[in-house]
C-alpha cells in the first residue's frame, strides 16, 4: 500500500491534480523546491524534503535530495528483515512512490544561442538518481517520470484491478521499464550536446554531428517477418516524431503492415507531400518497390489518381497510393478496382470508408500533413552508419538557370518543375518524363543513366503515352550528350538536371543543336 509519495517535477502539467488525489488517498507528500510551493500554495500538505532528512538544500539546489534517507526509503527492499531493519535503525520512513521528471535539457540546448553554462546548469543530476533508485526497487516502489501515466496509477490505487491503495505489479514493471528508457534517453542527449561542442577555450563552435551519437526509438510494432520472411523485424518511431511523418500514421482498417509497406508507404508519403504549390491542389503518388511509378496532379483525388494510374498502370498492382487531399467516394471506387496494398490520406471521407470496407485486407492509413522532419537520415553499413542531413530541399523557380538559347514557355516552365519535384523520389540514376502534371515514364536505379532514360520510353510506349513535347528531369548531371539525345529522340522538347559535368558545355551545345531548352538545378538528387 502506498503510504508516502516524493514528487519533485519540472514539468508540472496534471500534477496538482494527481497530488491532490494522493493526498485524498491518505498518502503523505514529500517535495522540493518550487514543486513544493505550487502544492503549498494550492492548499496541498507537504512536507519539505529540507524538513524531511534534516539537512538544508544547498549549492543553488544542486544538493537536496541526494540523502541516505531519501534513497534508503527508496531503495530498501521490502521482503528483506535485514533493509528493514536499517531503516528502523536509521530512523528512515518507506518511500513507496517517487514522481519524478527532470530538468529541461534538451530544450534548453535547442535554443540558438544556448551557452555551455547555461546547457550545464540544466543536466539534472538528483531527478535522475532517484528515478533510477525507484526503477531499480520497482517491486515496492511505484515510479512515474510522465504525466500521461497519473491517470492509470489513480485508477488502480483507487480500486480498479488491484486492493485499494495500490498498484499492480505489472503497471510497477512497465513505469520501471519507461524510467531506464527516459533516463538513457537523456544522458544519451547530455552525450551528444557535449561531444558536439568544439575544442576552442568557450566552446563557441557546435558540430552537427557529434563525436558520439545516442539515438532513442520506441519501439511501435514487431513485423510479421523482414524484407524476406527468414528475417525478423519490427518498427521503431522517434522518441518526438514530427507531424506530418509517415510513423504518426493511425491505421483505419486492413491486415497488418509489412516492412515493406511501411518503407514503400514511406517513399510515397514524402514523394506526394511535395506536390503541393501546383496550380492542380490534389496530388497522387503511386509506389512500387520504393519508386514511384505514377504521379500526378488534378483537380480532385479521383482525376490525381486516374492521371497517375496511366503512368504504368501494370507495375500500379500490388503498390502504395497516397494523396495529399481527402479521399472521397468517386476516389474510392476507382481505387476498389484494383489490387491495393496500402491506401494513405490526410482523411477520408465516410463514403471512402464505407467503399473500402468492403476491401478488408487493403491497409488504409491516415496521416496528418504537416511539416518537420527527423534530425538525422541514417543507413546501417557492416560495422557503422552513415548519418546525413535530410534531402528536404526543393529548388525554387528562382533558383533555376536557364543554359540553352531557347527559353522555356510556361507550361514547360511547370512540367519542369513537376518533373523534378518526382525524380527526387525516384532511385538513381533517375530519368522521368512529364507532361501537363502527370508522369509519362519513369526509368530508375540503373546503373547507366542512359538504360534508365530508355526504360522510362519504353514505359511510356507500354502505357501507350506520347512523350512528344514531353518534360524530362534528370537526378544528376548528364556526363555525355548521348543521354540527352535518348530523351530528345523519344519525344522531349525541355530538359532540367543539376548541371556541373566536366563536359556540361558539350551537353548544352548538343541541346542547342537539337533545339532544346535545358534548365541546371544547381541541386543533385541522387537516392540510393
Amino acid at each position: 500500500m502506498i503510504k508516502q509519495a516524493l514528487i519533485s517535477v519540472s514539468d508540472k502539467t496534471g500534477v496538482l491534480d494527481f497530488a491532490r488525489a494522493l493526498s485524498a488517498l491518505g498518502v503523505n507528500i514529500l517535495s522540493t523546491g518550487g514543486t513544493a510551493k505550487l502544492l503549498q500554495e494550492n492548499g496541498v500538505n507537504v512536507t519539505e524534503v529540507a524538513d524531511y532528512t534534516g539537512f538544508p538544500e544547498m549549492l543553488d539546489g544542486r544538493v537536496k535530495t541526494l540523502h541516505p534517507k531519501v534513497h534508503g526509503g527508496i531503495l530498501a527492499r521490502r521482503d528483506l528483515s535485514e533493509h528493514v531493519a536499517k531503516l528502523e535503525e536509521h530512523g528512515i520512513p518507506q518511500i513507496d512512490m517517487v514522481v519524478v521528471n527532470l530538468y529541461p535539457f534538451q530544450q534548453t540546448v535547442a535554443k540558438e544561442n544556448c551557452t555551455l553554462e547555461e546547457a550545464i546548469e540544466n543536466i539534472d543530476i538528483g531527478g535522475p538518481a532517484m528515478l533510477r533508485s525507484a526503477a531499480k526497487n520497482h517491486r515496492d516502489v511505484v515510479v512515474i517520470c510522465d504525466p500521461a501515466d497519473y491517470g492509470l496509477v489513480l485508477a488502480e490505487m483507487k480500486g480498479t484491478g488491484t486492493a485499494a491503495g495500490s498498484v499492480s505489479y505489472d503497471t510497477k514493471f512497465m513505469l520501471a521499464k519507461k524510467v531506464f528508457a527516459h533516463t538513457a534517453q537523456y544522458d544519451g542527449a547530455i552525450a551528444n550536446y557535449l561531444s558536439s561542442l568544439g575544442p576552442d577555450k568557450n566552446h563557441a563552435t557546435r558540430s552537427g554531428y557529434p563525436q558520439t551519437l545516442n539515438l532513442h526509438f520506441e519501439k511501435a510494432q514487431d513485423m510479421r517477418y523482414g524484407e524476406n520472411p527468414h528475417q525478423s523485424a519490427a518498427f521503431y518511431r522517434d522518441v518526438v516524431v514530427p507531424e506530418g511523418a509517415l510513423a504518426n500514421y493511425r491505421q483505419l482498417q486492413g491486415k497488418e503492415l509489412s516492412f515493406n509497406n511501411i518503407a514503400d508507404a514511406d517513399a510515397a508519403w514524402e514523394c506526394v507531400k511535395s506536390l503541393g504549390g501546383f496550380e492542380q491542389p490534389a496530388g497522387c503518388v503511386i509506389v512500387k518497390h520504393a519508386n514511384p511509378c505514377g504521379v500526378a496532379i488534378g483537380a480532385d483525388a479521383l482525376d490525381a489518381y486516374s492521371r497517375a494510374l496511366q503512368t504504368d498502370p501494370t507495375s500500379a498492382f500490388g503498390g502504395i497510393i497516397a494523396f495529399n487531399v481527402e479521399v472521397d467516394g468517386k476516389a474510392a471506387e476507382a481505387i476498389a478496382k484494383l489490387f491495393v496494398e496500402v491506401l494513405i490520406a490526410p482523411s477520408f471521407t465516410q463514403e471512402a470508408l464505407q467503399i473500402m470496407a468492403a476491401k478488408q485486407n487493403v491497409r488504409l492509413l491516415q496521416i496528418p500533413l504537416g511539416g518537420g522532419h527527423s534530425t538525422f537520415d541514417l543507413k546501417r553499413v557492416g560495422g557503422g552508419l552513415l548519418v546525413q542531413s535530410p534531402d528536404v530541399k526543393n529548388v525554387g523557380i528562382g533558383e533555376l538557370r536557364v543554359v540553352t538559347k531557347k527559353q522555356p514557355t510556361p507550361q514547360q516552365l511547370q512540367d519542369l518543375m513537376f518533373a523534378w519535384r518526382v525524380a527526387k523520389y525516384v532511385k538513381s540514376n533517375a530519368i522521368v518524363f512529364c507532361g501537363n502534371g502527370m508522369t509519362l515514364g519513369v526509368g530508375a536505379g540503373q546503373m547507366s543513366r542512359i538504360d534508365s532514360a530508355r526504360i522510362a520510353s519504353i514505359k511510356a510506349q507500354n502505357a501507350g503515352l506520347s512523350l512528344a513535347g514531353s518534360a524530362v528531369a534528370s537526378d544528376a548531371f548528364f556526363p555525355f550528350r548521348d543521354g540527352l539525345d535518348v530523351v530528345v529522340d523519344a519525344g522531349a522538347t525541355c530538359v532540367i538536371h543539376p548541371g556541373g559535368s566536366m563536359r556540361d558545355q558539350e551537353v548544352i551545345d548538343a541541346a542547342d543543336e537539337r533545339g532544346v531548352v535545358m534548365l541546371y538545378t544547381g541541386t543533385r538528387h541522387f537516392r540510393h
